[in-house]
């Protein structure tokens, strides 16, 4: 398999994902359970990247090297993670994600919520 190149094209990086785990014979692997833990694993590496940042200067921090690169590489392992674990739930996140965000347009109007967290049910 060549060089990965960008992609700018969800379906390209997915093929690649997958021709990437073919090559190896890793799909044997890839069941929903095992995708899940291992992206958890990525999650919690990206959280140790800011555990402790001071939450005023956490953007700045991580836009800014060194820890912009540590940042980008470990969203990018979650990132491919949650592709595998779509793809074995048989999950289109294209489609699933444009659905999720109109249910949410539906469910928090701008115009009613527009500054203000959403309520989160007994939070008080």
């Amino acid at each position: 398999m060549p060089e990965p190149q960008p992609h700018l094209d969800y379906d390209a990086l997915h093929a690649d994902i997958r021709g990437f785990a073919d090559e190896r014979d890793w799909r044997q692997f890839h069941d929903p359970k095992s995708l899940l833990i291992a992206m958890m694993g990525e999650v919690g590496e990206v959280s140790e990247l800011i555990q402790w940042l001071p939450a005023a200067e956490a953007g700045a921090l991580v836009t800014a090297e060194p820890l912009a690169g540590r940042m980008r590489a470990e969203l990018a392992d979650v990132f491919i993670y949650l592709i595998q674990l779509a793809d074995a739930c048989d999950v289109d996140l294209i489609t699933a994600g444009a659905e999720k965000l109109a249910a949410n347009a539906r469910k928090y109007p701008a115009e009613t919520v527009r500054g203000a967290a959403p309520e989160r049910p007994g939070a008080h």
